[in-house]
């Protein structure tokens, strides 16, 4: 007899659906890339790795895998059980880094719960809402918590949308400012700070 199972509801189902849609989406990526760096090799087209029409496709591939990795980690699902390293971190809070106008320190040793990181990449996208035109966020690991610590010389403030952090409720949040809820909901029960103003601002938990 087959074991009958209880399908995921609410954020475990629209978690599944972010894991699939950024695996599938990685595949072709990946492809492209490979064609680049193959033409880039190959003996009948000789320069063809300077002409910026080559470039520009390079650099558009590398941004949007890293799109997608932290898309993956912020929006996938995520088991306790399940472990991210150090330089798995590193390489998420690169890219973002790399291919955006937010550079990321990271201050933190070990080897870390996917569920920890899933909420630190949800806080990260929450700050460069916040900093569109760029800024300075340091990633601290104070065991047991985290704090993104944001420094920038301009800010976009949205004080509803922030109360999702600050109260736990806020305005109706856009497709592009869905890690706010997301992140709120998943810390519910637990403690969170958060604060921004002008110059920037502190998520902790």
């Amino acid at each position: 007899m087959s074991q009958v199972t209880t399908p995921p509801q609410g954020g475990d189902l629209a978690a599944l659906l972010g894991s699939r849609l950024c695996h599938d989406l990685v595949s072709p990526l990946g492809a492209i890339g490979n064609g680049v760096e193959l033409l880039e090799m190959s003996p009948d087209f000789p320069g063809i790795a300077k002409a910026p029409e080559i470039q520009l496709i390079a650099e558009a591939v590398a941004s949007a895998r890293s799109r997608i990795q932290a898309f993956r980690m912020a929006f996938g699902t995520a088991q306790d059980d399940q472990r991210v390293s150090r330089p798995e971190l590193q390489k998420l809070v690169d890219g973002m880094s790399a291919h955006g106008r937010m550079k990321i320190q990271l201050e933190a040793e070990a080897d870390f719960p996917r569920t920890q990181v899933r909420l630190v990449m949800l806080g990260l996208l929450c700050l460069e809402t916040t900093m569109p035109w760029g800024g300075r966020v340091l990633v601290i690991r104070n065991a047991p918590g985290w704090r993104l610590v944001a420094e920038c010389e301009r800010a976009r403030l949205d004080g509803d949308l922030w109360a999702w952090l600050s109260q736990g409720k806020g305005r109706e949040a856009a497709p592009s400012e869905v890690q706010f809820p997301l992140l709120a909901d998943a810390l519910r029960g637990r403690n969170l700070t958060a604060e921004f103003d002008e110059t920037g601002g502190e998520i902790a938990f």
